[in-house]
């Protein structure tokens, strides 16, 4: 793994730490209550991260599994990973992929269930990646649903803005007052 991913996921580790830590004060009842304009709760939102990094770490398992021929990673690797995060600093909603949005989260949850797991699949990551050969740190190997190919540490960088997008949300939806 590269020093500069290895930075990247412990402050990750950390910001995903305090996140729990912060949602830790709220009840069963608050974290699953969905917010006036009808979108996700806390949960909710705290699944589909969840199903995001995990998914996108089995499409990597599954691609190595064939020995694919890579390209190299390069410019438009940066390019896409550019404006991913551009992306995600627009204030605009975006339909969630399938496997990810609406259909695969849970009506409720239990947050230390979500919460644990969460630790547990960042853990599994950081295992996974430290096991790689150190070459393919350099090749386009994770494919994006909308942005295409990029390298695992651009995927990371994906995780990380990710989270920090929907890290704003959770902290609105439990900022809001019940009925």
């Amino acid at each position: 793994m590269t020093p500069s991913l290895d930075r990247r996921l412990k402050k990750m580790d950390q910001r995903l730490e305090s996140l729990l830590n912060q949602l830790s004060a709220y009840d069963h009842t608050q974290l699953n209550r969905k917010p006036a304009d009808g979108g996700w709760s806390a949960l909710q939102v705290m699944n589909h991260l969840i199903l995001a990094e995990e998914g996108s770490v089995k499409y990597v398992k599954k691609k190595l599994s064939f020995d694919p021929q890579l390209e190299k990673a390069g410019f438009f690797s940066a390019w896409r990973i550019f404006l991913l995060d551009f992306y995600f600093k627009l204030p605009f909603k975006y339909k969630a992929p399938p496997g990810v949005g609406d259909d695969a989260l849970p009506a409720e949850s239990d947050f230390k269930e979500v919460s644990d797991r969460w630790v547990s699949s960042r853990k599994a990551l950081r295992d996974y990646l430290e096991g790689l050969p150190p070459d393919l740190f350099q090749m386009s190997v994770y494919k994006h649903p909308f942005a295409g190919r990029m390298s695992l540490e651009s995927m990371v960088q994906f995780f990380d803005g990710h989270f920090e997008r929907h890290r704003k949300q959770i902290e609105r939806v439990v900022g809001e007052k019940g009925d």
